[in-house]
């Protein structure tokens, strides 16, 4: 039996910065307006014709392989979390196959959204805890821009979702100590509507239906959010799901070195950091600059506290997500 580690992190967000100022030009908003609410300052969107999910994914995960040290080849299963896929199927864990021209391992992909990453970084632990693989690749990337209602209708989503990707390269650890300590996760789906995008889809409908009706009010096909009941169940189970994390392990929140929180508010974030007395210094937050970019949050933030020497070897650090379905997890990681 053995542990997992994450050996290597990257990350790439688009070079093109939309500010709330700009997004005031399309719509009825303001910086003030957006940054009360959200904490959000700017965020990246993919300009059309050059990246997508996929090509994202690909090119966080190189550096995420350079940084673990290990040949790409050596990798034995990838795992893609993403709601905003590249094709309604295939999922994007093959195309990073194609592309990272890696041999025929599997791919699967998690359709978990905000706590997409949890998840995936949870089913990597379990196959390599097992024995069956020894080299995971876990990626979460997101292009929501080319799916929002960028308009004065859809600004209390619109504003807050970014574009970008993360990944991490899990590993064997020997010593039961370090790695991966343990995840936890969680899912109500009697709220799944609450935060949503119901089309198209299956079940009500289809690309055929929209096309039929030629509706310029439809907005099935664009991502609804009932705000506060989404706020008001993210800061209880965000809290719920730390707590059970720290003692399964038989810790405290005093424990914590560094909280790596899914980015979907800054005002969640900083409730759940006032309920656990934690300082600055061990909470990560960079929504101010990327938005809600959903599966990527946690891998791009991971990366950047990693990169700033935020993160040590030793230290506790506790992933923790919430979001649609409702879904949300945590994964305690000793350094």
């Amino acid at each position: 039996m053995y542990n997992s580690r994450i050996a290597g992190l990257g990350f790439y967000v688009p070079e093109n910065v939309v500010t709330n100022d700009d997004l005031s030009k399309v719509m009825e908003t303001s910086d003030e307006w957006i940054q009360e609410r959200t904490g959000i300052k700017e965020r990246r969107h993919v300009v059309k014709g050059t990246d997508t999910t996929t090509s994202m994914g690909v090119k966080a995960a190189k550096i995420a392989i350079e940084r673990a040290g290990i040949d790409k080849d050596e990798i034995d299963f990838i795992v893609f979390a993403t709601l905003s896929p590249d094709y309604y199927f295939p999922g994007p864990g093959v195309l990073v196959q194609r592309d990272l021209g890696i041999k025929t391992v599997g791919a699967l992909d998690v359709r978990n959204q905000c706590s997409g990453f949890v998840y995936g970084i949870s089913v990597a632990d379990q196959y390599i805890k097992s024995g069956m693989y020894k080299n995971v690749l876990v990626i979460g990337s997101e292009l929501h821009s080319h799916g929002l209602d960028m308009t004065t209708r859809g600004r209390g989503v619109s504003v807050i979702f970014g574009d970008g990707a993360g990944a991490a390269v899990l590993t064997r650890e020997e010593d039961p100590t370090k790695g991966i300590l343990s995840s936890h996760l969680h899912s109500e789906g009697q709220h799944a509507e609450e935060l949503s995008l119901i089309a198209p889809g299956m079940g009500k409908r289809w690309v055929l239906d929209i096309l039929k009706d030629d509706d310029p009010e439809d907005i099935s096909y664009f991502p609804y959010m009932n705000g506060q009941f989404v706020f008001k169940n993210a800061v209880v189970r965000f809290s719920e799901v730390i707590m059970e994390g720290l003692q399964k392990n038989n810790l405290t929140p005093g424990d914590i070195d560094m909280l790596i929180p899914h980015q979907a508010n800054l005002r969640i974030s900083q409730f759940v950091q006032k309920k656990f007395g934690l300082s600055n210094d061990q909470v990560f937050n960079n929504i101010m600059s990327y938005g809600n970019t959903t599966a990527a949050s946690i891998p791009i933030a991971l990366t950047e506290a990693w990169e700033e020497g935020k993160i040590k070897e030793g230290d506790l650090v506790v992933l923790a997500a919430f979001g649609s379905g409702f879904t949300w997890g945590s994964v305690i990681i000793r350094w």
